[in-house]
């Protein structure tokens, strides 16, 4: 039978769970329509809701210059993952990743340089050589590469998105988009936590030349932490930004630009807007026992149920009382159960309007009961 749990409800409950103060008087914070920036393209996007909070042009296929160089980490830091590499691994120079026009991290053809110290001449000094020599490492040549950053991309599901080379270097066939962008942080942000961290370091040396992280955001806003900057004539100045304040990760992308200023600016100015009008709640964790309904014909006579994934949502300031969570449970569950088996729906809503739906899956398997046991349930189901 369906059953309909009510956060407004529960509101006291969760206030214990999560610290969040409900009361019926509280007025929500009127939202204006989000600002409005110079940048062909931008979005501004919650990290775990994944709720857009601001956006133009999001889809339309860019230059994405250096922004090209997220995808080549992300390349690396699988790498890293899965244990085909270790920071410690030496590269050795080639000539074209010497050679390498435009930023640069300005290592030595010949020379023997660390996973660790080329990633950070990739990601802290916007090194191509970097990239290069990274690409080269890791699929013999950057061509090759360049075909494996593209499975990755299919993988995430960035459907405008085509690389040619490592670096970000102009190609007709190398572009990307702003939301394919901001779903590759989130997705890097995700996995990689730990090498995550490399991008708020704020200066790299090497060869006895210091370069500053060209992120300005870093130093102006104590809340961003991330993530790479980039420019060609042909794609303006762009910036891929992750910031956390209170718990709350916004990510945004900025492409096409005027200036170096502008994209900081303007970056600015869409994380402050998505910090004053809005808050991310956690509603439930992943694997969170949210009711505990009778199973017939079972070994046991109750089911844990809950989501996969942990559900958070993103809504204006002080709408929290307002949610309301619609819990639909199959009319009858029935052993044997699987563990993971789909057995209802969970919809959060917000003033009539669903903002996320979600399967409700068994947390554990149930076996079935023995013959006596089977037969009492077929006949209380009867009776039922």
């Amino acid at each position: 039978m369906p059953v309909a749990l009510s956060l407004r409800t529960a509101v006291t409950l969760l206030a214990l769970l999560w610290g969040v103060a409900a009361s019926a008087q509280t007025q929500s914070i009127p939202v204006p329509a989000p600002p409005s920036i110079g940048a062909e393209g931008y979005v501004l996007m919650d990290f775990h809701s994944g709720r857009v909070l601001a956006e133009r042009d999001i889809d339309e296929r860019r230059d994405p210059a250096s922004l090209t160089k997220i995808m080549t980490a992300f390349v690396v830091f699988s790498e890293l993952k899965a244990g085909n590499l270790n920071l410690s691994d030496s590269v050795l120079v080639s000539e074209k990743a010497w050679r390498a026009v435009g930023s640069r991290m300005f290592i030595e053809v010949g020379d023997q340089v660390t996973i660790e110290n080329l990633l950070r001449g990739m990601i802290i000094q916007s090194g191509n050589d970097a990239s290069i020599a990274l690409a080269e490492h890791i699929a013999g040549d950057e061509a090759t590469f360049a075909a494996l950053m593209n499975q990755y991309a299919a993988e995430l599901g960035m459907t405008n998105t085509h690389y040619t080379n490592a670096a970000g270097l102009p190609n007709d066939n190398h572009y990307s988009s702003v939301a394919d962008t901001a779903r590759l942080v989130q997705a890097l942000i995700n996995r990689f936590p730990v090498f995550y961290e490399l991008y708020s370091e704020q200066s790299f040396t090497w060869n006895n030349i210091e370069q500053p992280n060209r992120n300005r955001l870093l130093t102006r806003d104590a809340s961003v932490d991330g993530v790479k900057t980039g420019y060609t004539e042909r794609a303006g100045y762009c910036l891929a930004t992750s910031a956390e304040r209170d718990g709350m990760r916004l990510i945004s992308v900025v492409m096409g630009t005027d200036s170096a200023s502008a994209r900081v600016d303007q970056t600015q100015t869409l994380l402050n807007y998505g910090y004053r009008f809005f808050k991310t709640h956690r509603l439930y964790g992943a694997r969170e026992v949210i009711q505990q309904p009778t199973v017939w014909k079972g070994a046991t006579d109750t089911l844990n149920i809950g989501l996969a994934q942990a559900l958070h949502v993103t809504i204006p300031t002080r709408d929290y009382e307002q949610l309301d969570a619609q819990l639909e449970i199959n009319d009858t569950i029935e052993a044997p159960l699987a563990k993971d088996a789909v057995v209802g729906r969970l919809r959060v809503n917000l003033q009539g309007e669903t903002l996320v739906e979600r399967e409700v899956i068994a947390l554990n398997a149930v076996a079935e009961a023995g013959v006596i046991g089977r037969l009492v349930d077929s006949l209380m189901l009867w009776i039922k």
